[in-house]
């Protein structure tokens, strides 16, 4: 029976859930996760648990922050002042931005809190420092 190896083309259905059992990310519903093994176009304990797996199997994996999003980094957060956002962006907690820094990339931001002159913002992604668990179902190798 064949496996998922290094650069296989595979779709998966997955549920994604945190250590307190709350789903943050599911296929249900939906079409199948499709995407090049050993690309990095996913987080790579997911790569890692998808290689070796055989069409119709399916794994639960719990897989470390550090192998997920990262660890959660404070150096990414920063405080700037409400003046500095442009005429009409209205920052709101818990909203995610596109921002751009002095060099010019371009990278998203949540709005954590904010005072009546200052917000902070936080670079990191919203699962950083978090271990995951993924019921993953591989459905195809092209």
């Amino acid at each position: 029976m064949a496996q998922a190896t290094k650069g296989d083309v595979v779709k998966v259905h997955y549920k994604g859930s945190l250590n307190d059992g709350s789903v943050f990310d599911s296929s249900e519903g939906r079409d199948p996760l499709e995407f090049t093994v050993g690309s990095g176009q996913v987080i790579a304990g997911f790569d890692e648990a998808v290689t070796g797996m055989s069409i119709n199997e399916t794994r639960t994996v719990k897989i470390p922050a550090e192998n997920a999003y990262g660890t959660y980094q404070d150096d990414m957060r920063v405080t700037v002042k409400k003046t500095d956002f442009p005429p009409g962006v209205e920052p709101a907690v818990g909203h995610m931005l596109q921002i751009r820094s002095a060099d010019g990339q371009s990278f998203r931001v949540q709005v954590l809190s904010m005072t009546d002159t200052e917000v902070v913002l936080d670079g990191n992604h919203p699962l950083a420092g978090k271990d995951l668990t993924f019921d993953i179902t591989l459905v195809e190798i092209a």
